[in-house]
């Protein structure tokens, strides 16, 4: 008797008594391309069904029971003819004139009298020559200040400087820059 060859058995044949009898298979997983198929399909089927709800004119329970009893009225007919198409409305045009704010009553006193603790001002044009006063710091750093005899910014240019860490003052004269930095307004005394 030959051994039944179990890779590629051909047509099924009932196993002889006494033959051995073939390994039992494992149970086969679902294969997942199947499940998104069978997915697929049953989503497509409930889309379908649903378009088919919404071009029936709504739930159907209105129409359905109206329907189901026979008591469906026509609704009424709407003509729309060439008279009754609507117009534009016509377009309003408003004319407004704008009235002018009144200028500012301010003089022109000259160059300033007190200015911020931060910059740079040429004396006679910026603000006024004189003697000035700061409160100090505006922060913990220090109140610096610099005369100087033009803008250029050069060691050699400057005329006087301080660090100040409490009130100050300071006599500026016409022509000259003053340069401040991290200090409370300065104010003209004199």
């Amino acid at each position: 008797m030959s051994t039944p060859n179990y890779q590629n058995p051909g047509p099924y044949q009932a196993p002889h008594p006494g033959a051995a009898v073939p390994p039992a298979l494992p149970p086969r997983k679902p294969s997942r391309a199947k499940s998104w198929l069978t997915h697929g399909a049953a989503a497509f089927v409930a889309l379908f069904i649903g378009v088919g709800i919404g071009a029936s004119g709504g739930s159907g329970t209105e129409q359905g029971d109206a329907k189901a009893s026979g008591s469906v009225k026509p609704g009424p007919t709407v003509t729309v003819t060439g008279a009754d198409k609507a117009r534009p409305a016509p377009t309003v045009t408003k004319t407004v004139t704008a009235k002018p704010k009144p200028p500012k009553k301010t003089q022109d006193p000259g160059p300033a009298t007190v200015f911020d603790g931060d910059g740079e001002y040429l004396v006679g044009e910026d603000i006024q020559a004189g003697t000035y006063r700061t409160a100090g710091a505006d922060g913990s750093f220090g109140c610096y200040w610099e005369r100087a005899k033009n803008a250029s910014g050069e060691f050699d240019s400057i005329i006087a400087n301080n660090n100040l860490k409490g009130p100050g003052r300071v006599t500026l004269n016409k022509g000259e820059y003053f340069k401040t930095n991290r200090c409370q307004e300065w104010k003209r005394t004199s």
